[in-house]
């Protein structure tokens, strides 16, 4: 199965697995699966981190860098496809990040990870 980490999906991989759904465990641990970190989180990282609202312990560039490549994720950069395609999504949920990740999610043909219910409505898969 080909997934797309939702932000906080991808942070609590990092330090926080207990939070992290039995099934989503299992989809992670899963080697035959491709578990993929958009640049979209990167930037939602950076930006809360800057604003003293994400404590990373390291500046985000290392701290995802690590991530990547510990975790064994493929790393998708966000690219104009991806954000015209977020002007045809309704606007069922208004946090732009999201928004984004979830066009890139349609785009690409990714099940999202993420315990987010406001994701749910979209057209794409929702594993939690």
């Amino acid at each position: 199965m080909n997934c797309l980490l939702d932000t906080c999906t991808f942070l609590w991989m990092t330090d926080q697995t207990e939070n992290l759904s039995p099934r989503v465990r299992d989809l992670l641990e899963d080697g035959s699966n491709l578990i993929v970190l958009s640049q979209i989180s990167t930037l939602e990282i950076q930006i809360k981190y800057n604003r003293g609202k994400l404590p990373l312990g390291i500046p985000p560039k290392d701290f995802v860098a690590r991530a990547v490549d510990e975790l064994g994720l493929t790393y998708l950069e966000l690219d104009d496809e991806h954000v015209f395609a977020k002007e045809k999504l309704p606007l069922l949920h208004r946090d732009p990040f999201d928004r984004l990740l979830i066009a890139q999610a349609l785009h690409e043909g990714l099940a999202m990870l993420t315990p987010d219910p406001l994701i749910g409505p979209y057209p794409i898969r929702v594993i939690w």
